[in-house]
């Protein structure tokens, strides 16, 4: 049977951008080139995989106009969103780029609640979807006043059914999920030392960790992004190293997310551990290109990974 794709984002937003020309306090900012996108880990990565050309089940929770709103927004980009009607409001998240400096201000709103029969929904959801082989992405951060451990709960309630969980979230809910078995965690280099209880690591305490984590079979690959460094993958073949080409960023939003998308766009397409790194890479590039949540675009995807392919990394 086909290898499902399923994503599950339990803190989504609606996200609008802006422009203002200059950032001053106690004035009224005229703001410009307004854009609105859904947003949210796991809808980004089905975003993302959408532009090449791989369909997902994207779930998660919304309510209220915001809600119907990122609904639209999802359908206009031909995603069947897989929507679970909520009694909280969807969060409205702002980023607005000062035209006179080039600096973006990123601001974000506290997360929707969920009751626990709109939990038990979602659960009932991704029991009918999720069969063996699948791929299974929980991305992003969890809803307002969740216990830290529901990834990790989730993890076990699957853990039967032979399937591959990529994990992308931070803090208390990485380090629960953890203490189950994943297939791919990508934290980056401050969440990966708060997870091995330190505030710094260097890079060979980096490394060594995971590949402690893979020793450990906690993760069968961790993807370590390294900002403009580019990002590192440990698996049972060692370590691999990417830096990334230089481009002109617009915006940082949602990075993380399309390199997640590039690396089971990868795992899919069963490629070795050097060739997934640049697909994600190249994923996570591509999305500072554009503006805003546009996140990585097709044509930027190729031509980067064009470049990555020639060169040594």
């Amino acid at each position: 049977m086909a290898m499902k794709v399923i994503t599950l984002t339990l803190n989504p937003a609606l996200d609008k951008s802006a422009k203002v020309d200059g950032i001053v306090p106690e004035q009224k900012l005229k703001c410009h080139s307004i854009q609105y996108q859904p947003g949210g880990g796991g809808i980004n990565v089905s975003r993302v995989l959408n532009r090449l050309s791989i369909p997902s089940n994207c779930i998660f929770p919304f309510g209220g106009d915001c809600g119907q709103h990122l609904n639209e927004l999802l359908l206009h980009e031909n995603i069947k969103p897989q929507s679970i009607p909520i009694k909280a409001w969807t969060r409205e998240n702002l980023a607005v780029v000062d035209t006179k400096t080039g600096m973006q201000y990123r601001f974000g709103m506290p997360g929707n609640t969920l009751l626990n029969t709109e939990l038990t929904e979602i659960e009932l959801t991704l029991e009918k979807l999720v069969t063996a082989n699948d791929i299974l992405v929980l991305s992003g951060g969890l809803a307002e006043e969740m216990s830290s451990d529901y990834f990790a709960k989730l993890i076990r309630n699957f853990a039967d059914r032979d399937i591959k969980i990529v994990l992308d979230t931070s803090g208390p809910a990485l380090k629960e999920a953890l203490k189950e078995n994943v297939y791919l965690i990508k934290p980056n280099q401050r969440e990966l030392a708060l997870l091995a209880g330190k505030e710094f690591l260097s890079s060979a305490e980096q490394e060594e960790f995971a590949l402690e984590i893979i020793k450990t079979q906690r993760a069968k690959y961790v993807v370590v992004s390294l900002g403009v460094r580019g990002a590192f993958i440990a698996s049972e073949n060692g370590i691999f190293y990417q830096s990334t080409p230089s481009v002109s960023v617009n915006s940082t939003i949602g990075a993380g997310d399309s390199m997640v998308a590039g690396l089971i766009y990868s795992i899919i397409n069963n490629c070795s551990p050097e060739i997934m790194l640049k697909w994600g890479v190249a994923c996570g590039v591509a999305a500072t290109m554009s503006e805003g949540t546009g996140l990585a675009h097709k044509v930027d995807i190729d031509s980067i990974f064009k470049i990555l392919e020639t060169k040594k990394s």
